[in-house]
């Protein structure tokens, strides 16, 4: 432990050494012409120039490009919509009048499309040229009454259907 407190009273011994007169006389003529040639320490400023980036520029034509030459063909001949819901007529007073009691007559029938899927161009065999095939999912219900009576059925059942759109190329 006294080799610690021997160091601490050496080291609070010590003093920094005076600097020459001719040292301080160099540095303050050196600063001196320094900041006279040049003011920036050397380094200027350089002007920055517009410059496009083609490769990105091309890339971003050639993806807008492409995004309408695909949404073109997806805009062709799209197939007729079909109403939803049949209108329901009512049954004629003639034909109300000649059932029997136990007799029921249509009343009306109700669609309902839950599912309607392009699935894109196919060739078939022998044919010239492709067809588009659209499958629809959908569920009908028959309503039957009984005038006399007021009964009434209801008969609901799934239906798929497949149809075929030609497709032309002009």
């Amino acid at each position: 432990m006294n080799d610690f407190f021997e160091l601490e009273s050496d080291l609070k011994k010590l003093r920094p050494v005076r600097t020459s007169p001719e040292l301080m006389t160099a540095i303050e003529r050196s600063l001196a012409l320094e900041s006279e040639v040049t003011p920036t320490a050397g380094l200027l400023p350089r002007s920055r120039k517009f410059r496009v980036n083609w490769i990105p520029l091309g890339l971003g034509v050639a993806a807008a490009a492409g995004f309408l030459i695909l949404a073109r063909l997806e805009v062709n001949e799209t197939p007729q919509k079909q109403p939803a819901l049949a209108a329901i007529s009512p049954v004629p007073a003639r034909v109300a009048q000649n059932t029997a009691a136990g007799d029921l007559l249509p009343s009306g029938m109700t669609r309902v499309i839950y599912n309607r899927q392009d699935e894109g161009l196919h060739f078939t065999e022998g044919a010239r040229r492709p067809v588009r095939r659209v499958r629809t999912e959908t569920q009908e219900t028959l309503h039957w009454r009984n005038p006399s009576t007021g009964a009434s059925l209801r008969v609901s059942y799934p239906r798929e259907e497949v149809t075929l759109i030609p497709v032309s190329g002009q």
